[in-house]
């Protein structure tokens, strides 16, 4: 090569880029923030797998269970390699209002040195824990019928042109809704993981169409079992995707994870109160499903509202997802499959506008609507709506492009005989 650029001295540059991070001054990190922040990103991937892998397995048909299963899985592996790569760089360097620069691109200037109490490489670690579960949440709307290698491209592009940017838009100090033009309260991913999300999942519903028989023919959860093993997890887990979002071992984290907690009990009376008045039985679905629902609810308004308020956001997030997935859906009949929009897209607005109404100065930040800062209320709500247009029109575009290129559904055949077998060659159950 020209210059004396072979290829072993391009490969050792490039796996040098990050020894001059590692090789700065870490006295700044407080070892209790950092062992509380690796905790909480353990605790984040746990909710994507075996968590939300569990919860969205047991909720499809027994010929789907292990194609449903590896779409959370492959996010781990797939999300961890862009993120290394360029997608934290997008992310977090510093850039303009929209998306983050080239400063990280393979984790360059990014190592052990303190970025606030904990390591630099510490916080880069949690946040991609976000990244990974994201994109696997939209997989619960077309559950059942989508291509392994359509999700996989689609994962790359959404991935690139939402969430990086989105994150950096609302967590990066440059970001337009962080102190930029737009400021926002998001504690912890109400616009960037659920809203961005739960569009994207409606979107792709509508696109690739209803389920081979649906809703003529039952398509019930083969494993109850699995799901609440599985939601029960994402409780925990939340922990530390809500607490851990204080990126220290502090007061603010004690805060988070009371309402935390508070917030997806209150969904689940709230779910399963309607249910029972409604259809005349509890379920257990409805009980998972609500906790849930409340978990999204609660997740922006996590660190700025006091648990009492949490209580209320917790409710009305069980409540109002309840109606979006019990009367909306099959009112306007999409199938999405899982509900992945009735209660991410829906709870995630929901908790962001009531972030807007019940945030508590005295907790954290600016307060709410109910302090008379009603411009934070409109600020939410402007958030809301353009993650929604964003991620919308985004996600469409990028679905017909995949659908160009590969295509994004399976063939009926395929799709009836359960994509365990046609996609993946194998069988969860051996009768």
């Amino acid at each position: 090569m020209k210059n004396g650029w072979t290829p072993g001295r391009l490969a050792s540059l490039l796996l040098a880029l990050p020894v001059a991070a590692l090789a700065q001054d870490d006295a700044a990190v407080d070892s209790g923030d950092n062992a509380w922040m690796l905790l909480c990103s353990a605790l984040v991937l746990m909710m994507t797998g075996p968590g939300l892998a569990l919860f969205y397995g047991g909720l499809v048909r027994k010929k789907n269970v292990l194609a449903t299963m590896m779409q959370s899985f492959a996010m781990m592996a797939l999300m961890t390699v862009l993120w290394a790569l360029y997608g934290y760089s997008l992310a977090f360097a510093p850039g303009n209002a929209f998306v983050g620069g080239f400063d990280y691109v393979m984790l360059n200037g990014v190592g052990t040195e303190a970025n606030g109490t904990i390591s630099h490489y510490t916080f880069m670690v949690f946040q991609l824990m976000f990244a990974i579960i994201t994109p696997a949440l939209i997989s619960g709307a077309f559950a059942e019928r989508m291509k392994f290698s359509a999700m996989l491209w689609f994962t790359v592009l959404w991935a690139t042109i939402v969430y990086f940017p989105m994150a950096h838009m609302v967590w990066s100090a440059d970001g337009l809704m962080f102190e930029g033009a737009l400021p926002c309260l998001d504690f912890a991913g109400g616009t960037v993981v659920h809203a961005s999300s739960g569009i994207s999942a409606l979107v792709i519903a509508i696109y690739l169409g209803k389920r081979q028989g649906y809703p003529g023919e039952a398509m019930k959860p083969h494993n109850l079992t699995l799901a609440f093993i599985g939601a029960c997890l994402l409780w925990v887990g939340w922990f530390g995707f809500n607490a851990g979002s204080a990126l220290a071992a502090n007061g603010l984290a004690a805060t988070a994870f009371v309402n935390t907690h508070f917030g997806a009990a209150a969904a689940v009376v709230g779910w399963l109160a309607i249910e029972w008045l409604r259809d005349g039985k509890p379920s257990m679905l409805g009980g998972i499903t609500g906790a849930v629902a409340g978990l999204v609810a609660i997740t922006p308004a996590s660190g700025f509202v006091t648990p009492m308020a949490s209580l209320v956001i917790g409710f009305l997030g069980g409540f109002v997802c309840y109606f979006s997935v019990a009367v909306v859906k099959k009112k306007f009949g999409y199938d999405d499959s899982l509900d992945a929009f009735g209660v991410h897209g829906v709870g995630g607005t929901l908790g962001a506008i009531l972030t807007g109404v019940f945030a508590n100065s005295a907790v954290n930040g600016p307060g709410g609507a109910l302090e008379g800062n009603v411009g934070q209320l409109v600020n939410n709500t402007l958030g809301v709506l353009l993650t929604w247009a964003f991620a919308g029109v985004a996600t469409f575009v990028i679905v017909k492009l995949v659908d160009s290129v590969v295509g994004m559904r399976v063939t009926e055949a395929d799709e009836r005989s359960g994509l365990d077998v046609s996609e993946h060659g194998e069988e969860a159950y051996q009768v």
